[in-house]
This record gives C-alpha cells, sequence and structure tokens, in this order.
C-alpha cells in the first residue's frame, strides 16, 4: 500500500537568496585600498515571489594568509543586516533584488583592523542568513547542496573575497 502523497500546498518551503551577478567576478579587490569594493547582485526567492523576506544577515570574518604582516585572524563579526524594504522587485523575474556593496573599508572597521595589517592573499568570508517573516531563517548549513552549489540557484549563503596587490 502507498502512503498518501502530500499536495504541495502542504509541503514546508524555504528560502534562498541567488546571486544574480558579481562585479567583479574574480570577487578580488585591492588590499591596499580601502575604498576597494565588490558588489552583488541577489534575488530573494521564497514560496510566495520574495514577500516573506524580512531580511539577509551578514557576518564578515577576515582570515590571514600573510604572516609576515603578523597573524591577524579575526572570528566572524554581525557585518550588516539588509532589510526587504532594501529589496525593490524586478521586472523580469518579478522577485525583490539589491545590489549588496561590500566595501574593504566597511569590513575593516568592523573587524577592527587597519589597512597596513591586510595584505594580497588574505581572504574576506561573508557567512550569510535569510530571515523570513515567519520566524524561518536559511544558511549553508541548513540548506541542500542542490540550492547552495546548484548553477541556476547559485546560493552559496557564503562569499569569499581574496585581496589582491
Amino acid at each position: 500500500m502507498i502512503d498518501r502523497v502530500a499536495p504541495i500546498t502542504d509541503l514546508e518551503n524555504g528560502a534562498y537568496m541567488r546571486t544574480i551577478s558579481i562585479n567583479p567576478s574574480s570577487q578580488q579587490i585591492s588590499a591596499g585600498n580601502a575604498a576597494s569594493q565588490i558588489s552583488y547582485e541577489i534575488e530573494a526567492v521564497d514560496n510566495q515571489n520574495g514577500a516573506l523576506l524580512q531580511s539577509y544577515d551578514l557576518q564578515v570574518r577576515f582570515v590571514d594568509r600573510t604572516p609576515a604582516n603578523g597573524t591577524n585572524n579575526v572570528a566572524y563579526r554581525n557585518f550588516r543586516s539588509i532589510p526587504a524594504s532594501a529589496f525593490t522587485r524586478n521586472a523580469a523575474s518579478g522577485l525583490p533584488r539589491h545590489t549588496m556593496v561590500v566595501r574593504l573599508s566597511e569590513v575593516l572597521q568592523t573587524l577592527g583592523l587597519q589597512v597596513n595589517q591586510v595584505a594580497a592573499t588574505d581572504q574576506i568570508e561573508i557567512d550569510a542568513t535569510i530571515r523570513l517573516t515567519n520566524g524561518r531563517a536559511f544558511n549553508a548549513r541548513n540548506t541542500g547542496v542542490n540550492i547552495t552549489g546548484g548553477v541556476y540557484y547559485n546560493s552559496p549563503f557564503f562569499y569569499r573575497i581574496t585581496l589582491i596587490p
């Protein structure tokens, strides 16, 4: 005997933040220039066309790969919470989009570092969590590989920026 299959409306659904584009696509920024920045165009997806989005919360950490200027690793710290109100509905997809800009100066300030404490090959890692109005939250730790690593979904909930000269 086959058990009754739940209708699609009875299944729980999650949410993800799809990465539409990255500029520069190499995810590299200059270590010696505090004004260096990278931008991510992101799109909120849930089963109500993004209407459940409450915020996209970011934590940042610094991974020191150049011991010549000291060992300056810094553990994750709260970086930014992007509220749903910062997103605008995209005409083509009908989903909320936002251009998330990450400036080296803001990262350094959050982490308590100076420009002379970072160098080429060091890395900035951003861990993200999408929070919904129904109290649920999703990130890399509770999302499957089809979402985090899939070409279409492209929602890693994690961004790694490498510093270059």
